[in-house]
């Protein structure tokens, strides 16, 4: 038998119908080669339809979910973050470049080269790694310790390498450093297997730090301080060392209340920077 329909009777402004005529036409709801306002009004009942203003993000919005993407991306949760860039481009109203970028990041997914670096560790195995640095340059890195650790709101890779030719040439680099490397996970372009021994960790030097002033009680303790001491107005901290940049990066936004006490090399690099800056601001000193 078939099936049974009520019948409603509206009352509407002029012109109504038609306008509610254009909404059907719009989503493809005919009656034949003709609109259906019935077919309308029940799919909209049946919430098979999105109507109103619609629903976009703000721009607040979109960077939070930007800086989402990379996190994920860098804890190897790329169908998570793939879910997040699907919302993006069809949420978020973006200026073109954006949306370029984000379409060519949703047609080539990032490999989940957190996955593989944690199970190359898990077995201690040695690997090749091809990676595109910030200066638009390849980089061949043979890595035989790799760790994942957190700075300044992102996951980086660490890795100890026997390569050093890149780096012997910098004035800012330590010679006992000179194996360690900082990557970012979304720069890396492949990794391969090798043969050979795996290392038990970084290279790493001791820097004797001094916190003065309000950091005294409001320094917090890192997994690689050694040693933490309180001696009247001066909170003494002994911390290992394996990348010198984000050691001065900190000590900087300590300004006088952080002090590098030893050793004189890594006092020296702070010194070399802090030259630099008082030449950009024409500030004089006395060396």
């Amino acid at each position: 038998m078939p099936r049974k329909k009520e019948t409603i009777t509206l009352s509407i402004p002029p012109g109504t119908k038609e306008q509610l005529e254009a909404i059907a036409c719009r989503f493809n709801i005919l009656w034949g080669k003709d609109p259906s306002i019935s077919g309308l009004i029940v799919a909209i009942a049946q919430h098979a339809l999105e109507l109103g203003k619609p629903f976009e993000l703000d721009s607040n919005q979109i960077n939070a979910l930007q800086q989402a993407i990379k996190a994920l991306n860098d804890a190897g949760r790329i169908g998570e973050a793939q879910t997040i860039l699907t919302l993006l481009l069809d949420r978020g109203n973006l200026e073109t470049p954006l949306r370029q970028s984000l379409l060519k990041q949703l047609s080539q997914p990032a490999q989940a080269w957190r996955i593989l670096v944690d199970e190359y560790r898990e077995k201690k195995q040695p690997f090749y790694i091809l990676y595109h640095d910030s200066q638009d340059k390849d980089r061949e890195y043979t890595v035989r310790h790799a760790e994942i650790k957190f700075f300044d709101k992102r996951f980086y890779l660490l890795v100890w390498c026997e390569e050093t030719a890149d780096v012997e040439d910098d004035s800012q680099q330590l010679p006992e450093l000179w194996h360690n490397r900082c990557l970012r996970l979304e720069r890396i372009r492949s990794i391969v297997p090798i043969n050979g021994d795996w290392r038990g960790e970084l290279d790493y030097i001791e820097v004797q730090l001094h916190f003065l002033g309000w950091m005294v009680k409001a320094y917090e303790r890192k997994n690689d301080d050694i040693e933490d001491i309180t001696i009247r107005d001066v909170r003494k901290v002994v911390r290992r060392v394996a990348l010198p940049f984000w050691l001065i990066r900190e000590v900087l936004r300590y300004e006088e209340n952080c002090v590098i006490v030893s050793p004189e090399a890594m006092r020296d690099l702070l010194a070399a920077k802090l030259r630099t800056l008082c030449q950009l601001y024409d500030i004089q000193t006395n060396s």
